[in-house]
C-alpha cells in the first residue's frame, strides 16, 4: 500500500492506483446518478471560471465526461482519468453531442501526465486530489503542465483540522477509501503547505462549494515570470 505524511509527520496506509481504478470502474455505471445533481453547482462554477479563460483545457479526473457538454466550444478540451470504464462512457457523451471540442480522451495517471511542460491555459481537477495516492506530486505535475499565466482549478473537499466534524472524519476514512476517496487529511493547511513550497504558483480565488460548505472552488495561477521580471 502506498503511504502518505499526515500533518504531524506521523505516516498511516493510503490508497494505491489499483484501488482508486477500480473503485471508480464499479462507480462508473452509476456516477451521474449518484454524483450529477450533488455536485451540480461546484460543477457549473468550475466551468465557468474555466470558459472565462478559454484556451487550450485539460480535465483530469474526466469521469464519464459529465462535465464536456458545458464547456465553451470555443475552448479545446483534452480529458484524462484512471478509469477505462468511465472513459468508455466519455467517449460515448462526445459522440453522441458531438461535442468537437474535445481534442481527445485516454486513460493517464494524475501523478505522471502524458504531456510536455507548459501546454495548457486550464488545469481542470474536480474531486480528484483527494482520490490520488498522492496528492502533492498530482498538484506538482498539473502546475508543471500549465502555460505560465494559466490557471489550475480545483473542486476539492476541504476537512477539518480540530474539532468533532475531524474527529468524524477519521472515523469515516477506512469505510470510505474502498469507495476511491477520503474524508480526512485534506484540511486547507495540507494545500497551504503545498503552495508555499510550489514555485511560481501563486492563489488567485478559494471560496466554498455546496454541498454542506465541506467542499471549495480553488483557482491557482502560475505567474508568467517574463512578464513579471
Amino acid at each position: 500500500m502506498a503511504k502518505i505524511m499526515n500533518l504531524d509527520g506521523t505516516q498511516q496506509l493510503d490508497l494505491t492506483r489499483g484501488t482508486v481504478e477500480q473503485a471508480y470502474d464499479r462507480w462508473a455505471p452509476v456516477y451521474d446518478l449518484v454524483f450529477g445533481g450533488v455536485f451540480a453547482k461546484g460543477r457549473q462554477a468550475a466551468i465557468a471560471a474555466t470558459n472565462k479563460i478559454g484556451g487550450r483545457v485539460l480535465e483530469v479526473g474526466v469521469g464519464t465526461g459529465i462535465s464536456l457538454p458545458l464547456y465553451a466550444p470555443n475552448l479545446r478540451i483534452f480529458g484524462t482519468d484512471i478509469s477505462e470504464a468511465m472513459l468508455d462512457k466519455a467517449r460515448r457523451r462526445v459522440t453522441e453531442q458531438k461535442l468537437k471540442n474535445v481534442e481527445g480522451l485516454a486513460v493517464m495517471d494524475a501523478e505522471k501526465l502524458e504531456f510536455p511542460d507548459n501546454s495548457f491555459d486550464v488545469v481542470m481537477a474536480q474531486y480528484v486530489v483527494t482520490a490520488v495516492p498522492n496528492p502533492e506530486k498530482a498538484l506538482d505535475e498539473f502546475a508543471r503542465v500549465l502555460r505560465p499565466g494559466g490557471e489550475l482549478i480545483i473542486l476539492t473537499r476541504v476537512s477539518a483540522d480540530t474539532g468533532m466534524r475531524r474527529f468524524i472524519e477519521q472515523k469515516l476514512q477506512p469505510v470510505v477509501r474502498p469507495l476511491g476517496f477520503r474524508t480526512a487529511e485534506f484540511a486547507w493547511s495540507r494545500y497551504a503547505k503545498w503552495l508555499a513550497g510550489a514555485h511560481g504558483i501563486e492563489l488567485a480565488e478559494r471560496r466554498l462549494i455546496p454541498p454542506l460548505g465541506h467542499f471549495s472552488l480553488v483557482r491557482f495561477r502560475k505567474v508568467d515570470v517574463a512578464k513579471a521580471a
